[in-house]
């Protein structure tokens, strides 16, 4: 009998994953990863909703605390780069570091299992005249979350099971209702775990980082406001900026050095090109020359063509074909060619 360990976060997604693998025949055991204290999915709550479904699916069910591990990595890594003026995007560092790696090395060690599913809308398959594992978007484009897996190692996809890559969103409330599952009309997370236990992103930074006025000016260096911390702000931000203007103003750049946070109009805050460091190549080895591909840069943004250009410290540079607004130094790039994920990485600063 075919064996895995399922990711459960409390939330309808990885009930059903767990549910239809154990439909479909497998040996499911249940696995939740403490993060941290508090509200949200992956918390307290979550695992009381995680164990409630392995109770009624008569599985397995583990905890692994690993609230170190998200401290390290995720909330202090989020912290630094805020402190940096820059915005880190903390899913794919803990869908790797955090969740994945540790997930498939607790199975495979502790538990004699070597496969690992999630509730993950994203598709796996093995290419074999690449001899590599492709990530892929999910049927459901809306519900697609590959964005936030592109740094999945080659053996950590070959390790890993995503039953809802072939499912939309409704079907997925549809089959949790058919199997009757607790989870089955729980609200979806509307926010990052960190948000949704602390309340808002400013909360959770106010709680580690000092907050130091300093002014808000424009890009001719005239102040027009102050501002209390500029890990209040992103790249792009228009709304909460506390000023005045004629037309609409954006944040455009923040000066962790200077303690400024810069506004522009639009215009002076789109980009037409950018380099990215730490790629993770994916689907394809790494190129020695450019290539075509469509790219996002945050997980919401419109896909947009673009050369990716390989330079020689194995960084890229992505030259769009329109430019782009709000590039944001710690967000990800990620590229593809149609629904393949080709790889990605971390925006720099200028």
């Amino acid at each position: 009998m075919n064996k895995v360990v399922v990711g459960l976060s409390g939330g309808v997604d990885s009930s059903v994953a767990a549910a239809v693998l154990h439909h479909q025949g497998y040996k499911v055991e249940g696995l939740t990863l403490w993060l941290m204290k508090g509200k949200g999915q992956c918390c307290s709550e979550g695992m009381v909703d995680a164990a409630k479904i392995c109770e009624q699916l008569e599985i397995p069910y583990h905890i692994v605390d690993s609230r170190d591990l998200f401290q390290e990595n995720i909330v202090d890594y989020l912290v630094s780069g805020y402190e940096q003026g820059i915005t880190p995007l903390p899913c794919s560092q803990c869908n790797r570091a955090v969740k994945f790696a540790p997930m498939l090395q607790y199975a495979q060690k502790e538990l004699g299992i070597d496969k690992i599913a999630t509730g993950h809308y994203a598709r796996i398959r093995y290419d074999k005249a690449s001899d590599r594992y492709q990530l892929l978007r999910a049927v459901d484009r809306h519900k697609d979350q590959s964005y936030f897996l592109y740094d999945l190692t080659q053996e950590l996809l070959a390790g890993t099971i995503f039953p809802l890559g072939n499912t939309t969103k409704n079907e997925t409330r549809r089959i949790a209702a058919e199997f009757n599952l607790s989870t089955a009309n729980k609200p979806e997370s509307q926010d990052l775990c960190l948000v949704e236990s602390h309340g808002s992103m400013r909360d959770f930074l106010d709680k580690y980082i000092n907050r130091q006025e300093g002014d808000v000016v424009d890009l001719e260096g005239n102040i027009l406001g102050k501002h209390q911390g500029i890990h209040h702000y992103t790249i792009g931000q228009r709304k909460g900026l506390g000023i005045a203007a004629a037309q609409p103003l954006y944040v455009v750049k923040l000066d962790a050095v200077m303690n400024r946070v810069i506004v522009g109009d639009r215009t002076s805050g789109s980009c037409s090109e950018c380099t990215v460091k730490r790629i993770n190549w994916v689907s394809i080895a790494q190129p020695k020359t450019p290539i075509r591909a469509s790219v996002q840069v945050r997980y919401r943004s419109k896909p947009v063509g673009v050369n990716v250009i390989p330079l020689e410290d194995s960084r890229i540079r992505l030259v769009f074909d329109e430019p782009q607004f709000g590039i944001t130094p710690g967000q990800a790039a990620v590229w593809y060619d149609d629904d393949v994920l080709l790889a990605g990485g971390i925006i720099e600063k200028e």
